[in-house]
């Protein structure tokens, strides 16, 4: 986090009749130095990860026993309606974390119910990405959100990222018409793994003994529960392994490869322009390798239920594109490391839900091998800020 040092001294010819003085603040530290001989040093230090609001620090002149003067600050708030909105952005979070957890529910769950008849994995990811640029279309259309300003050099620049962005939601699916959601999940808890080797590899950040700590429980747990897998098979298995990869060489991508942000290109927006993207990568693939399979005559041919599939896909592609705006949404406001625990805790959460939707038969080596994994993902979170001590000479 960085820190705002905000210093000043003030021209004073009377310390009796030193007037108050203002210093808008953000975050970090306020020093007041001395300048008259018998002015004392005073000096206040507060810190937060996000502070809003306006305030001030106003500099109040005492008296002290002995007769020397010194500055006391204290914190006036301004009669703005600040004192609530604290309160009002803390549901408001909250709220974004509710739902983020509520949309991906519904997602795998009727994701899920698709894939189990329509085998179809790479089409379903063919229509999920349709239906997200369909409705980024309609927001910057209608000025719902605003529509960005890029240029070629950007574009060139966030292409990698829809590359490894469309593979890895492509995995994704594979993954979930061969296994468990529960499974399918519980693999894909071994992203920091993936994480920590591919930093190394190819940023030079190598992990501390904390974080390495941290990766025993998730690989021994992902191992525990893999050979007591009711739903096991190598197709799903790797197909998860090759979703950790392409999402965390995402990640890689995103710190190696900079950027360039305008104003108009936030978080959001980038995430948008990354989907239409991704479906204009995966449209001939998807056409390539299944053909043309969601229409309502093939879909008669096989079987299946037309609206029951349409309305089940729509309804998770909604959802799908849904928590991942929440997601972006949501690292906006809050730290990395604050949004990475809530990451694992919305995997337990998909977890315990699809095991209990679709009567998931876990035997109790499962469970404790996904409860390991699961644990390790959180120390991994809360250990990964850690730095190691500077050496001194």
């Amino acid at each position: 986090m960085q820190s705002t040092s905000i210093s000043f001294s003030p021209s004073i010819s009377n310390p009796t009749s030193l007037s108050p003085s203002h210093v808008m603040y953000r975050y970090g530290s306020v020093n007041f130095f001395k300048t008259h001989p018998k002015l004392k040093y005073c000096s206040i230090n507060f810190s937060s990860s996000k502070l809003n609001g306006t305030g001030s620090w106003v500099s109040v002149p005492s008296r002290e026993p002995d007769g020397a003067l010194s500055v006391r600050a204290t914190s006036v708030v301004e009669t703005t309606g600040e004192a609530t909105k604290p309160v009002g952005e803390t549901l408001y979070l909250g709220l974004l974390f509710a739902l983020w957890y509520i949309f991906n529910i519904y997602f795998n769950i009727y994701n899920k119910q698709v894939l189990k008849a329509f085998h179809y994995p790479v089409t379903m990811t063919l229509v999920q990405l349709v239906v997200g640029t369909a409705l980024i279309i309609f927001m910057w259309t209608f000025n719902l959100y605003k529509r960005p300003k890029i240029n070629g050099a950007q574009l060139a620049a966030i292409f990698p990222l829809a590359v490894v962005h469309t593979l890895g939601n492509l995995f994704t699916n594979m993954s979930l018409g061969k296994v468990s959601v529960s499974f399918t999940h519980t693999i894909k808890a071994l992203e920091p793994f993936f994480s920590v080797v591919l930093s190394a590899m190819f940023l030079g950040e190598f992990p501390t003994v904390w974080v390495i700590s941290s990766l025993v429980p998730i690989v021994g747990g992902v191992g525990l529960a893999s050979l007591t897998e009711v739903s096991f098979n190598w197709a799903g298995f790797w197909s998860a392994m090759a979703s950790n990869l392409a999402n965390q060489s995402r990640n890689v991508l995103s710190k190696k490869i900079m950027v360039k942000k305008e104003d108009s290109l936030d978080n959001i927006n980038l995430y948008s322009i990354i989907t239409i993207m991704s479906l204009i990568l995966v449209a001939p693939f998807a056409f390539f390798m299944e053909g043309i399979k969601f229409t309502p005559a093939y879909l008669e041919s096989a079987g299946l239920n037309v609206n029951q599939i349409y309305t089940r896909t729509l309804l998770a592609s909604l959802c799908f594109h849904a928590y991942q705006q929440i997601s972006y949404m949501i690292l906006e406001k809050v730290s990395p490391v604050t949004h990475s625990v809530g990451n694992c805790v919305k995997r337990v959460v998909v977890i315990v839900s699809s095991v209990l939707f679709f009567s998931t038969p876990v035997s109790p080596i499962n469970a404790i091998g996904t409860g390991v994994a699961l644990a390790g993902v959180f120390l991994y979170s809360r250990v990964k800020g850690i730095k190691p001590k500077p050496k001194t000479a």
